[in-house]
């Protein structure tokens, strides 16, 4: 199996800023795409941005210019920066991988268990 671990969620005040980070360990031969989702109470989970491998970042429109994602990929690990928080960026984060298992050698998805992220105004 692959496991997630996250790290760096909080309460913070709007207009400031927040690291999350997120370390895969397990049964891995190689991650694909690496980011982070959220998912605010009664709203369905959303992408806030993703980095495949040698590729280049996808965000949301709704963070852009406000957050900055970036990947270690000997650490195996993806950082989200968020600076210039907003009461609306308040919602549970989650990290992703899709990740090849070294055994059997197929493509998987897998999340972390999330991480809070409350913004007050």
């Amino acid at each position: 199996q692959v496991q997630l671990v996250e790290s760096g969620g909080g309460l913070v005040q709007a207009g400031g800023s927040l690291r999350l980070s997120c370390t895969a360990s397990g049964n891995i031969f190689s991650i694909n795409d690496m980011g982070w989702y959220r998912q605010a109470p009664g709203k369905q989970r959303e992408l806030v941005a993703a980095l495949p491998s040698g590729g280049s970042t996808n965000y949301a429109d709704s963070v852009k210019a406000r957050f900055s994602l970036s990947r270690d990929n000997a650490k195996k690990s993806v950082y989200l920066q968020m600076n210039s928080l907003k009461p609306e960026d308040t919602a549970v984060y989650y990290c992703n991988a899709e990740v090849t298992m070294t055994f059997p050698r197929v493509r998987r998805d897998f999340w972390g268990q999330g991480t809070q992220v409350t913004v007050s105004s």
